[in-house]
């Protein structure tokens, strides 16, 4: 047999060889393709039997709802508490005797504050033949007309307590 056959028949060999190891391998990867497969729909489904897709997307519009919902809330809120600011939360009241002559503690000084300390105090101040109310503006703890002692120290107590 002369020389080139000898080349022809060992490249016609090798071809076959290469096209053999060509299917094994096809083979090889199809049996892959098929265990990636199954491995993704068991990942994507649930003992439930839901899609994980579909439940990413149902989560996340659920998401988006909620965070419009809170920024509703905020809105209505910082309203809220703008109102609750200005109006009053302390009140304060000290019961005194305001002469000697009198039984008991029949006189009273009475804050009505807002957070900012604003807002107004009253005072009765009672003997045995009347009683009379007074009524002070209050802005920020202070008054622009003169207070008595017992109305200082209820403006003082309704001053104190937790700020929002």
């Amino acid at each position: 047999m002369p020389l080139h056959w000898w080349g022809i028949c060992t490249l016609a060999l090798l071809l076959v060889i290469a096209f053999i190891i060509n299917i094994l391998f096809y083979r090889r990867l199809n049996r892959r393709m098929k265990l990636f497969e199954s491995s993704s729909i068991t990942l994507q489904t649930f003992m439930s039997g839901h899609q994980l897709d579909t439940l990413l997307q149902e989560n996340t519009q659920k998401l988006i709802d909620q965070e419009q919902e809170i920024n509703k809330i905020d809105t209505r809120l910082s309203k809220v508490e703008i109102k609750l600011r200005a109006s009053v939360d302390r009140a304060e009241l000290i019961r005194f005797r305001a002469f000697e002559n009198v039984g008991s503690d029949l006189s009273f000084a009475f804050a009505l504050l807002n957070q900012e300390g604003s807002g107004v105090v009253l005072s009765s101040i009672h003997n045995r033949e009347e009683a009379r109310v007074y009524a002070k503006p209050v802005k920020e703890g202070i008054s622009t007309y003169s207070l008595t002692g017992e109305e200082k120290e209820v403006i003082d107590r309704a001053m104190l307590g937790q700020k929002i």
